[in-house]
């Protein structure tokens, strides 16, 4: 066997329907699109969503609620996870660089600092936000909230 000499196995290939090629290939006339109709002619494309000219599922269903454009999204941090991290790298002053080196926040996002857990070492927290529960709950550890 070489390779001038391989050939597909028996009936696995097809040859190609030639359509709109005259009556006498079988395919001639209207080139199997049938007759008339939208979907027969030349340069027929759907819109996505088209449903016939029923009217489409999109517009038939209300249309609800308010996106505001001025809404601030905030990454939020608690206090059990600050400990963790203070913990673990031995840190006394958290700046936002330090978390997002950590993975707890990103570059861009603006940083909340939440109430949830404790915090048992005095640490210096710099952020956008804080919470009245966390800003309570660092300066009872003998830390500082910084609002930037």
């Amino acid at each position: 066997m070489n390779l001038n000499n391989i050939k597909p196995a028996a009936g696995s290939t097809h040859s190609q329907k030639r359509i709109g090629r005259g009556q006498g290939s079988g395919y001639g006339g209207t080139s199997t699109k049938g007759h008339k109709g939208q979907k027969s002619r030349a340069g027929y494309s759907q819109k996505i969503g088209f449903e016939g000219g029923q009217m489409p599922l999109q517009r038939r269903l209300p249309k609800f609620g308010f996106n505001n454009v001025n809404r601030k999204e905030y990454r939020g941090i608690n206090l059990d996870t600050i400990q963790l991290l203070a913990d673990a790298k031995n840190i006394t002053e958290i700046t936002k660089e330090v978390l997002v080196e950590n993975g707890l926040a990103k570059k861009t996002e603006i940083v909340k600092i939440m109430g949830r857990g404790e915090l048992k070492t005095g640490v210096s927290i710099s952020a956008e936000k804080f919470t009245k529960s966390a800003e309570e709950a660092i300066s009872k550890a003998g830390g500082k909230a910084i609002t930037l």
